[in-house]
C-alpha cells in the first residue's frame, strides 16, 4: 500500500514537471522576433540635373568618294593609306598617253581651222571691196562671207574639242578635295579603272567630327534650342561617352537638326559636332551623347539602392509608426548618380530603408541604426 502511494505521488510530480516544461516552450515560440535591423534615410529635395543619354555613332561632316572621271590604268599612288591629306593633294595618276595625244591633235586641229578662218576672212574682205565698186557678182560674195562664217563655226568647235580632251587630260591626275584622313586605296598600281565603276577611295574631314543620334519627336524643341545657344558647348551640356565608359574631354554642340522626322521609327536625326584636334574620334565608333537636363526646380530624390523591382514595377520600404515598414509603390523618373528621381509615391520627409531590404517583409518591425 506504501509502494502504491509512492508510485503515485511521483507520477503527479513528473506530470507538473512536464506541464510546466511545455508551457515554458509554447511560451518561446509565440515571442515576437526582434526588431530587424536596417538602414534608412529620409526622402528630401535636391538638385535635379542629370544627363539624358542617347546612342549615337561618329560619323564626318564631310565626306567625299574618291572615284575616276576617266577609263585608263593606274600610275601612281601619292599617299599612304590612313594619312592626312591637305585640299590640293595629288593623290593618284591615270596614264595620260591617250588624253595628251588626243590633246595635241585638237591643238592642231584648231590651228589649221585658224589658218582656214583667216584665209576665209581675207578672201570675205576682198569680195566686200569688189562688191563697193561693183565689180563682182553679188553671189561671189555671198559664198565669200557664208564661207567665213563657216569657217568661224569650225574654229568654234575646234576650240570646244580642245576643252573636252583638255579636261579629260586634266582628269588623268586625282587631287584632294578637302582636308581630313584618307582610307586604304581600294585599287593598286596597274589597275583598270573607269567612270562609275571603280571607287578608289574616300576622304574624310576629322575636325571637327560629329555624331549621329536618333531623338524622338517629343525631343525636338529641346535639340532645336541647343542649336540656337551658340555658347552651348562651353558648359558641357552635351558630352560624349566613350565606348570604354570614359568621357571625350571636348564638349558638343548641335551642327544640325535632319529635315523631317522618319515615319517608320517616328525619330529625328541629329548631327552634335565635337573638336577632334588629336584625331581621336574615328568615322564609325558607337558611343552615347549625354545630354545634360535640368529642371529648374528642387525634386524629390531617394537613393537608387532603396527601390526593388518587381514584375517591371517599383517599390521601397517605408518606416512608418511603431517602427513598422509598408511597401509603397513608387514612379521613377531619371536616375542621378546614385539617386533617382522619384515622381510620385512618396512625399517629402517620409524614411525609406536603404539597406536591409532583403531582409523585411509587409509589417516587419524594424530597428532603423543610421537614420539622416
Amino acid at each position: 500500500m506504501k509502494q502504491s502511494i509512492n508510485l503515485a505521488i511521483a507520477g503527479a510530480v513528473l506530470t507538473i514537471s512536464l506541464a510546466a516544461c511545455g508551457g515554458k516552450k509554447d511560451e518561446q515560440q509565440q515571442a515576437p522576433p526582434p526588431p530587424t535591423a536596417v538602414s534608412a534615410v529620409k526622402v528630401e529635395k535636391g538638385n535635379a540635373t542629370y544627363y539624358d543619354q542617347f546612342p549615337a555613332t561618329v560619323t564626318a561632316l564631310v565626306e567625299v568618294e574618291i572615284q575616276p572621271q576617266v577609263s585608263g590604268n593606274i600610275t601612281g599612288i601619292f599617299f599612304q593609306d590612313g594619312q592626312q591629306v591637305r585640299k590640293g593633294q595629288k593623290l593618284y595618276t591615270i596614264d595620260p598617253q591617250q588624253y595628251r595625244a588626243g590633246y595635241d591633235q585638237a591643238v592642231a586641229n584648231l590651228n589649221v581651222q585658224k589658218a582656214n578662218l583667216n584665209r576665209a576672212q581675207k578672201d570675205a574682205d576682198r569680195y566686200n571691196t569688189l562688191a563697193q565698186q561693183d565689180a563682182v557678182a553679188k553671189q561671189l560674195v555671198d559664198n565669200a562671207n557664208a564661207s567665213l562664217e563657216a569657217t568661224r563655226m569650225q574654229v568654234e568647235a575646234a576650240q570646244a574639242t580642245i576643252r573636252q580632251v583638255g579636261t579629260n587630260l586634266k582628269y588623268t591626275t586625282i587631287y584632294a578635295p578637302l582636308d581630313g584622313t584618307i582610307g586604304i586605296s581600294q585599287v593598286r598600281l596597274g589597275a583598270a579603272v573607269a567612270p562609275g565603276s571603280s571607287l578608289l577611295n574616300t576622304i574624310s574631314s576629322d575636325n571637327p567630327i560629329a555624331a549621329d543620334l536618333q531623338v524622338d519627336a517629343s525631343e525636338i524643341p529641346r535639340f532645336l534650342k541647343l542649336q540656337s545657344q551658340k555658347s552651348v558647348g562651353r558648359d558641357s551640356t552635351l558630352v560624349l561617352a566613350m565606348p570604354d565608359g570614359s568621357t571625350y574631354k571636348y564638349p558638343g554642340t548641335v551642327r544640325i537638326v535632319d529635315r523631317a522626322v522618319d515615319p517608320q521609327t517616328g525619330t529625328l536625326r541629329v548631327r552634335v559636332a565635337f573638336p577632334n584636334p588629336d584625331k581621336e574620334l574615328k568615322v564609325g565608333i558607337n558611343a552615347n551623347v549625354r545630354v545634360k537636363n535640368s529642371t529648374g526646380q528642387p525634386q524629390v530624390l531617394i537613393p537608387y539602392q532603396s527601390v526593388t523591382e518587381q514584375m517591371s514595377e517599383y517599390f521601397v520600404f517605408v518606416v512608418g509608426d511603431s517602427s513598422k515598414v509598408t511597401q509603397k509603390k513608387v514612379t521613377l523618373g531619371a536616375r542621378i548618380n546614385d539617386k533617382v528621381i522619384l515622381k510620385d509615391g512618396l512625399k517629402e520627409g517620409e524614411t525609406v530603408v536603404t539597406e536591409g531590404t532583403q531582409k523585411i517583409r509587409e509589417g516587419a518591425k524594424v530597428r532603423v541604426t543610421n537614420s539622416k
